[in-house]
């Protein structure tokens, strides 16, 4: 960041000294290019204001993790059924991905800054105690997932009940995450100021950075990605239809 802040100011002052011998030489003082320099980093700074990321797409590209770890597991269900062995400790790391991430952040983030915003105005409220509640389930069923995938190698009840708590977990989440994106999320903006607005995503930021430092988004998806390689779903092309 340091890098690309010296050079675009090594670049406007070179600019700025190639113009002013041009205009000096036409007659023209210097000083009047100042105007025309302010107003193009006023451009670039409301150009960046621009582009940082709203509370709700905060949110929703943490459901892409989400989705990547439901990947993770239902390829982890595949091969239980093909009887292929893999290493379990690949359902546990995903498992830790959720309750690390989803849960205790993400998780935790919209029942602060979301959940109460919408009782407040009465809106949606009924949906809002269900996304609640599926939270909750959630953590269990992800504690579930936690003990029994250690001693899933072989075929028994662990693996069963394995199997059981991760196809529930799918089977809640998949719908959770996509009635969030296109009913609750859409609407969070109606309900708070701008100012509101932006301090939401100041708040997730920092809290983002107090539990996983800096570059906390995409460190967890490096985390997932690797899962991803462990058991044979990164690369994408494997999913094109033929």
């Amino acid at each position: 960041m340091r890098n690309g802040i010296d050079h675009g100011k090594r670049g406007l002052i070179r600019a700025a000294g190639l113009s002013g011998l041009v205009l000096v030489g036409c007659g023209i003082a210097p000083g009047l290019l100042t105007p025309a320099f302010a107003a193009k980093n006023n451009k670039t700074k409301n150009t960046k204001k621009e582009e940082e990321v709203t509370p709700p797409e905060d949110l929703m590209r943490e459901h892409g993790v989400l989705d990547r770890v439901l990947l993770i597991y239902e390829a982890g269900m595949r091969k239980f059924g093909a009887k292929e062995d893999f290493d379990p400790a690949i359902l546990t790391q995903s498992a830790e991905v959720v309750r690390d991430f989803i849960e205790n952040y993400h998780e935790k983030s919209e029942e602060d800054q979301i959940f109460p915003r919408f009782v407040r105005a009465n809106k949606m409220v009924d949906l809002v105690g269900t996304l609640l509640q599926q939270h909750q389930a959630g953590r269990r069923v992800t504690a579930r997932i936690l003990n029994f995938a250690p001693n899933s190698r072989t075929n028994g009840e662990d693996r069963r009940q394995l199997v059981a708590a991760i196809q529930s977990f799918i089977a809640m989440y998949r719908p959770h995450a996509a009635r969030e994106d296109t009913d609750l999320f859409p609407k969070l903006r109606e309900l708070v100021s701008a100012e509101e607005y932006g301090a939401m995503a100041e708040d997730f930021e920092k809290k983002e950075h107090e539990l996983f430092g800096e570059d906390g988004f995409e460190k967890m998806t490096d985390r997932v990605a690797k899962l991803e390689r462990a058991i044979g779903i990164y690369d994408l092309n494997q999913f094109t239809p033929a």
